[in-house]
């Protein structure tokens, strides 16, 4: 391949990683363009509430600007607000108001970054598409497919953020932060005194970057609160322990702000936006044998229609536990761990491992107790 000749677009956040993939892509020998995401302007009460960190932010924008300038490369902010609202926002509401708790990331990647910024990118000649994700992407000869395969840094692999991805946006993938870890690549940005070298990372959703998800809610759906009054938190035999402040603002597991005393500690273990309750309960109560996931997307194979052993993540910071998984239509599939696994939430994604290898992901819709 003549790098020369092939252009990749990357999309540059503002922070160290985005710039690092930037600057070792031009390195290789590629023509390099950025791209950054004009998502979303939410001005909070009482003046802007993004930081410096969000990839909202104007700074943010200015930063990627201001790597490019130094790499000599051209740079394009794309404006993609309405759509991040109906795929991205929209579904984050909608998911908490019906008692579940999304990832929204995971959809930002599949249903932005890798549809609409890769079609701006090729618009604009790019024959390939990366980012700053410590993840990996490799031709497999025997399988004949694109597989994703984990970081080489396992404290900042990415993967499970991306088991959306298809086998055509796999293919004109190239993610140069795989087999790198974060020292490396702060290293190299050093080396080559980017802006954003030292910039720290940012932790919160990017559309709620104060991390308050009630305020979120709350200033979207003014009425959320008048809906919600007088909700009840009960415990397992269904007896009233004390009220909510809005099942909406509780996730499965969550211990803390519960609001009840009850003599030992208790944990969310069922939330129910029909009914308007919170279900409290021992650690015990959160085990569970297996889950059902739908929205099924493969990656390291072509279709699923016999029994598999895997690895199974059910959110990002989980070492995964060995599991079954097996068909139950063509996007749903029912996993059964070898050993009981705790606060399975429905519309977190659980993703598929073969060592290094993401087999395929889903959305969990309920744990099988």
């Amino acid at each position: 391949m003549d790098r020369g000749n092939k252009t990749v677009a990357v999309a540059m956040s503002g922070g160290v990683d985005s710039s690092v993939a930037a600057a070792l892509l031009q390195r290789a020998g590629y023509q390099v363009v950025g791209l950054t995401m004009h998502l979303w302007d939410y001005p909070g009460v009482g003046g802007n509430v993004f930081s410096e960190t969000s990839c909202c932010s104007v700074e943010t924008a200015n930063d990627a600007r201001s790597v490019c300038e130094n790499l000599g490369i051209a740079h394009y902010v794309i404006d993609v607000r309405e759509e991040f609202e109906t795929a991205v926002i929209d579904n984050f509401a909608a998911e908490y108001l019906s008692g579940r708790t999304p990832n929204p990331c995971i959809l930002c990647n599949s249903e932005i970054k890798w549809k609409i910024l890769l079609q701006k990118g090729r618009e604009l000649g790019a024959d390939f598409f990366s980012t700053g994700h410590y993840a990996q992407v490799v031709w497999d000869e025997n399988s004949r497919r694109f597989q994703l395969l984990r970081g080489k840094d396992r404290s900042k692999d990415q993967v499970y953020a991306l088991w959306r991805l298809t086998q055509d946006q796999l293919k004109r993938t190239i993610l140069p932060l795989g087999g790198l870890t974060k020292t490396e690549v702060r290293t190299i940005a050093a080396e080559l005194d980017l802006k954003t070298k030292d910039k720290q990372e940012s932790q919160e959703i990017c559309f709620i970057p104060d991390d308050d998800y009630s305020r979120f809610l709350s200033d979207r759906f003014p009425e959320i609160k008048h809906r919600l009054i007088n909700g009840k938190i009960l415990d397992q035999q269904g007896t009233i322990v004390g009220e909510h402040r809005g099942y909406p603002f509780y996730t499965i597991g969550q211990r803390k702000g519960l609001g009840v005393a009850l003599g030992k500690p208790v944990y969310v273990t069922n939330i129910d936006a029909t009914t308007n309750t919170v279900v409290v309960g021992e650690n015990e109560a959160l085990r569970a044998k297996g889950l059902v996931a739908s929205q099924v997307n493969w990656i390291s194979i072509e279709k699923f229609d016999t029994p598999l052993k895997v690895v199974a993540k059910i959110r990002y910071n989980d070492s995964g536990r060995t599991a079954m998984i097996f068909p139950e239509t063509t996007e749903q599939v029912r996993v059964l761990f070898e050993e009981y696994h705790s606060a399975i939430t429905p519309g977190q994604s659980v993703v598929f491992f073969q060592d290094e290898i993401v087999v395929g992901g889903g959305v969990i819709e309920k744990a099988i107790f």
